[in-house]
């Protein structure tokens, strides 16, 4: 065990932990979650502490053996090494304070291994002196924060637009099979299985077009501005230089913002992003709900497509099978939706020159986003790809609807056509033998009004009038 100890009094941790004094007690004061301050967060911050330990080397303002180690260490931690060192919680007080020292601590102790001494020799590498050097939480933790967004919101763009490709698949591959349209679970007009899938795709496409234009919102950083967007204690050089090196190193097109106040104090750009996520969420809830519908059953239900079995669905019902995909992304659908509530709550509540609910922020924005990727993919894979129809039913509950009357009412009338209707709804026969038996249309041009193209397309003609 070591001791350290600062102004506020001391704290023992572990020999071999690579944090220190400042994460021991955010641990102890902030455990209110299992949950830890998100990896894609921490790869941020130590990327900013790499840009800036080269850019202080570089002017001068840390000596080279100092510099190359803690860049070393940074560069250590942005690839994932020492995770278990990151032990704050994800929610704390702070406005973020907390992660930024667990992570200059990490890096302080790993630079002074790299250099040969022993951890905690800080009067060496100290953690705020030399890691946090030019930097303040304040400026520091939004631009992680859009770091990781960014990095996160690459990721997800991509599974979304497999999503919209497997999607356009089922719509050129059922294009043919035609079945009952629904209006407000009622029987409507017949509508092609691919056209359903090709209203989802196109839904799936507006959502991928706005996640990636939104991008551009969090490419304007305030690396520079310390505490409060001034750039106090932060030299102009330096200010410049750390946007040039965080440019090298992190994702692409990352500018300086020309109001570094601005990127300091508000979070509208967040509640944007996190609005834009739970547009996705209404998507893929909105198609869940749907694709349980079409399979319900599937003898008691519609029943007209078929999804992928995955597993066994009752412990006391043998061969039950739930659509437990579809119900995998309404529930992660539904903790999205939930996340951009608090997260609106956290980004209009700061007050002044900063907000200190940045973190939750950060943890429901990168949650959102993680939760939502990993969704996509899976129901891409295991229920999307694998998605039949079942052509006899889909005609079986065509055939037996009134609804073909509407086809007819070109032809008949109105009236003529709600009579058919329902005297089919009424007698359980179809449309097309009452119409016959009447003598209401002759056979080839029954055929011709109710053939997929004229129902489920724009007439290419209008029809003769109506027999009065």
């Amino acid at each position: 065990m070591r001791t350290e100890q600062d102004g506020l009094g001391s704290w023992t941790i572990e020999d071999d932990a690579y944090y220190g004094l400042q994460t021991a007690r955010a641990a102890a004061y902030f455990d209110v979650l299992e949950t830890r301050v998100r990896p894609e967060l921490i790869r941020a911050i130590a990327l900013i502490k790499q840009a800036a330990a080269q850019a202080n080397t570089e002017l001068g303002y840390l000596d080279t053996r100092r510099g190359e180690a803690i860049a070393a260490a940074a560069a250590e931690v942005a690839a994932g090494r020492l995770g278990d060192q990151f032990i704050v919680c994800a929610v704390q007080g702070g406005a973020g304070t907390s992660t930024n020292s667990n992570v200059n601590e990490v890096i302080a102790n790993r630079a002074l291994e790299l250099m040969g001494l022993p951890r905690a020799r800080y009067d060496v590498i100290h953690p705020n002196d030399h890691v946090n050097l030019h930097q303040s939480t304040n400026d520091v933790y939004p631009t992680a924060m859009r770091l990781a967004a960014l990095e996160s919101l690459e990721r997800l763009a991509r599974s979304v637009a497999d999503l919209q490709e497997a999607l356009q698949v089922k719509e050129r591959e059922f294009a043919g099979v035609l079945k009952l349209g629904r209006t407000q679970l009622q029987d409507a007009v017949p509508i092609s299985l691919g056209q359903t899938f090709g209203a989802w795709a196109q839904a799936v496409a507006r959502d991928r077009w706005r996640l990636y234009k939104v991008g551009e919102r969090l490419r304007q950083v305030s690396l520079g501005g310390t505490a409060v967007g001034t750039g106090i204690n932060a030299p102009l050089q330096y200010i410049y230089l750390v946007h040039e090196k965080l440019r090298q190193l992190g994702p692409p097109g990352v500018a300086r913002n020309e109001n570094l106040v601005d990127g300091i104090q508000n979070m509208d750009v967040f509640a944007e992003v996190s609005g834009l996520l739970k547009a996705a969420a209404v998507t893929l809830s909105k198609m869940s709900h749907d694709l349980r519908l079409l399979s319900s059953g599937p003898r008691g239900g519609l029943g007209e497509i078929r999804l992928p079995e995955l597993q066994a669905g009752s412990t006391i019902m043998p061969g039950k099978v739930n659509p437990v995909m579809p119900e995998l992304v309404n529930q992660v659908c539904f903790r999205v939706m939930a996340n951009d509530l608090a997260l609106c709550l956290a980004a209009e509540s700061g007050q002044l020159e900063l907000n200190p609910f940045a973190p939750t922020i950060a943890h429901c924005l990168l949650e959102s986003m993680h939760m939502l990727r990993a969704a996509v993919d899976l129901f891409t894979r295991h229920c999307v790809a694998g998605i039949q129809a079942n052509v006899q039913r889909c005609q079986e509950n065509l055939e037996r609807s009134a609804v073909l009357a509407t086809a007819l009412t070109p032809y008949l009338g109105y009236d003529e056509s709600a009579r058919i209707a329902s005297a089919a709804a009424a007698s359980g026969r179809t449309v097309r033998d009452l119409v016959l038996q009447e003598g209401l249309m002759e056979a080839e041009q029954l055929e011709a009004a109710l053939d997929l193209r004229n129902l489920t397309h724009p007439s290419p003609r209008r029809p003769p009038a109506p027999r009065r």
